[in-house]
């Protein structure tokens, strides 16, 4: 694995702690970090505060840590229509405003929880001192809202301002003591009551306002001198992209996960389907060069190190529930079995009249696996029909039903659907122009040993084209629900099964016909829209394996893995660690 994926595997473990710690303080499941993103399912959570943004690649265990418990407090002390209902609209003054908030519920920490302040502290500190270092208070407008901040903190923590700026703000801290020392005194007064707290900050904010205007008034027609640094600092505050402020309006995670809310309909269209193909690839192929991929599969698979038993005890575990089947007889304790009463009397020693209820475990989930066949997944081609040959054996030993599944296009560029196009005069926003193929590898109703012979198609290099990956994820969800209400063979009973996709991929759909006629975002948009649907349904979990890339901006729960190793027993205990956890979220 190279140095940048190691990178990221390291950050993808510290965001997965961060993760699991807010949730374990907030009391609430779901919470996850995509690229240093926090999100609750799948929908980001606009930060508003600046100083909760992580940036930089060598963030620590400690800056997770801080936002996490930043959230939580928030999560536990904000009543978010109150804060919204008088949110001002400038964006300097929005930034004080949400600021003093945040400052709030951080000052409200539990004494027992000394970690927890100590962590906030460290990490605000740090921010203030990157805000000075970058140059951001080097303007009138900086270092006002620089010094306010500091001021502001100071009060309601009951501490020193930082020492390092200590002199740097003091003559502007001067300047507005008067107008504002009633309110900074009442800020740590009423920090227990968010309303009458809320009165201070916003007194705060609207002054700062004023001051601001007034401040671009007497620059306006001067030349700027420091314009590069009003740059960086308009860059600074702007910390809610557009997809945040929507959802901050429209279902904000702060109000709650509003599951009921109705679909957002797709902006997504299909020029033609007609030429769409759903095709089993063993099939196609020479039966003498499938055997030939087979075989060499096998000599690649008895040189790898997994213990493929254990590996199906650990998915047993995680994936099979306690039945009751029958009773056991002959206890020493337990119900009295009526049928050996008898034996009270004959026989008043004797202690095994009893019975117990017999458990034992059994599947209680099915997994499909979707393998991305765009052209440059071919050279993991044999390294992914192993690890799936490897899972789906152990699935199946563990009485889990597996379904294999896989898709590509039938062309390069295009193929048909493009010539129609082309044809009908070139229609603006047609949507997909290509003819997709649904590969099926293995059905939920074969079994493992019966389908194995198949997965040496993966190995043919003509298979893999281009990649539709959001109708691909619709398609193989709606066959996961379709198999566990059909009752196929072997697979659990009932729709309350936990039902788990595995999508294995290299990185963002492409089409290059599809992207010329359309937005170059056009199927990175529609993925992400998929998979937020189908997660927020809660019909099924979907898991992300990135390979040798990170899959965070499309699937909520992820995992980079590196195939250019030989398997291991290390990685197919994550993957399945990963499995388990995308099913309990």
């Amino acid at each position: 694995m190279s140095a940048a994926q190691q990178v990221r595997r390291r950050q993808q473990y510290l965001e997965e702690l961060a993760a699991a710690s807010l949730g374990a303080l907030s009391g609430q499941a779901g919470w996850a970090y995509r690229g240093r993103r926090l999100s609750r399912h799948a929908q980001p959570l606009p930060l508003r505060t600046p100083h909760l943004r992580l940036e930089e690649d060598d963030c620590t265990l400690e800056d997770y840590r801080a936002v996490s418990d930043a959230i939580a407090l928030r999560l536990t002390h904000t009543d978010e229509a109150l804060h919204l209902a008088a949110r001002p609209g400038l964006p300097e003054t929005r930034l004080i405003y949400d600021l003093l908030e945040q400052l709030r519920v951080e000052a409200l920490v539990d004494p027992d929880m000394p970690g927890v302040r100590e962590n906030l502290a460290r990490h605000f500190t740090n921010w203030c001192l990157a805000f000075y270092h970058a140059g951001l208070t080097e303007t009138s407008s900086g270092i006002l809202i620089y010094s306010v901040i500091q001021s502001c903190w100071s009060r309601l923590m009951a501490c020193a301002v930082i020492h390092e700026t200590e002199d740097y703000i003091e003559t502007t801290r001067a300047s507005f003591y008067k107008p504002l020392g009633a309110d900074m005194a009442g800020l740590r007064r009423t920090r227990f009551d968010q309303a009458a707290y809320q009165q201070h900050a916003l007194n705060i904010s609207l002054w700062l306002e004023q001051e601001l205007a007034e401040s671009l008034e007497e620059q306006d027609g001067e030349e700027d001198d420091g314009s590069d640094a009003s740059q960086r600092f308009a860059l600074f505050l702007e910390n809610e992209d557009e997809e945040a402020s929507l959802l901050e309006e429209q279902q904000s995670p702060w109000l709650g996960n509003r599951r009921d809310a109705p679909e957002e309909v797709l902006p997504y269209q299909v020029f033609t389907s007609a030429y769409d193909r759903e095709l089993e690839p063993a099939r196609r192929m020479r039966a003498a060069l499938l055997d030939e991929y087979r075989q060499a599969l096998d000599t690649r698979l008895a040189e790898q190190k997994i213990n493929v038993r254990r590996l199906a005890r650990q998915l047993a575990r995680h994936f099979s529930a306690p039945q009751r089947e029958g009773w056991h007889f002959g206890e020493e304790e337990g119900i009295i079995d009526g049928r050996r009463l008898s034996q009270v009397i004959s026989s008043p020693a004797e202690r095994r009249v009893f019975q117990r209820e017999r458990w034992v475990p059994e599947a209680s989930a099915q997994v499909s696996f979707l393998i991305d066949c765009s052209g440059s997944m071919k050279v993991h081609g044999e390294a992914v029909a192993m690890l799936i040959e490897i899972l789906t054996r152990a699935l199946d030993m563990a009485g889990v039903p597996t379904e294999v599944l896989g898709f590509t296009t039938g062309a390069w560029n295009g193929g048909r659907s493009l010539k129609d196009w082309r044809r009908a005069g070139k229609p603006a926003r047609p949507g997909r122009l290509n003819e997709v193929q649904y590969l099926v590898f293995k059905p939920a109703s074969l079994a493992w040993r019966c389908a194995r012979r198949n997965f040496g198609a993966l190995l043919k290099a003509d298979l893999y084209r281009e990649g539709v990956d959001g109708e691909a994820v619709q398609w193989a969800c709606s066959r996961l629900a379709d198999c566990a209400s059909a009752g196929t063979t072997g697979a659990p009973a009932g729709e309350g099964a936990r039902r788990l996709l595995v999508v294995i991929s290299d990185g963002s759909p492409c089409d290059s016909a599809t992207n010329m006629a359309n937005d170059e975002h056009y199927l990175d948009s529609h993925l992400k829209q998929v998979v937020a649907q189908q997660t927020r349904s809660g019909r099924q979990a979907i898991l992300g394996l990135g390979v040798g890339l990170d899959l965070s901006a499309y699937y909520p729960h992820q995992l980079i893995i590196d195939l250019e190793r030989t398997l291991d027993n290390a990685l197919a205990d994550e993957i399945v660690y990963h499995m388990a956890l995308a099913c309990r979220h």
